[in-house]
């Protein structure tokens, strides 16, 4: 998208794009302690959208672990893009889960799906990741 020197807020404090900053409610806390947005938060998850397919749900509680988010200031340019915020909080205002339209899979989470993934039983992310990889490998044209 042509945003030079884009980055995070926690590891380049004066990026020109912050695509990931801050939790507007992290911007006054001195005392990190437990302040962080931790534990369990439902996402809202589009109808159609690869995530929702893989869940088989329209609403998930996954765990999180943080303080930054994805910066909202870019959201219409993601889109125009084709990426779908295909994961939010129930209130809309934060992206849980992002999808790039035209590609067999590219889904990133703001939460952490490994904090609920078991060897057997995988968590739908990952096991769509290796569907998806396995797919690629076997059926793409030589």
């Amino acid at each position: 998208m042509k945003l030079e020197k884009a980055h995070s807020t926690e590891f380049d404090p004066s990026t020109p794009h912050p695509v990931i900053c801050l939790l507007d409610e992290q911007r006054k806390v001195s005392r990190k302690g437990g302040t962080m947005r931790l534990g369990a938060q439902p996402c809202q998850l589009a109808v159609g959208s690869k995530a929702q397919q893989l869940y088989g749900a329209f609403v998930v509680n996954e765990r999180h672990r943080h303080r930054y988010e994805f910066n909202n200031a870019y959201r219409e340019k993601f889109e125009s893009q084709g990426f779908v915020f295909s994961g939010t909080s129930p209130d809309g205002k934060l992206v849980e889960v992002i999808e790039l339209k035209e590609h067999p899979f590219y889904l990133a989470s703001q939460f952490h799906p490994e904090f609920l993934s078991k060897p057997n039983k995988p968590h739908p992310l990952f096991r769509g990741f290796i569907a998806a990889s396995h797919n690629y490998i076997h059926h793409r044209p030589l």
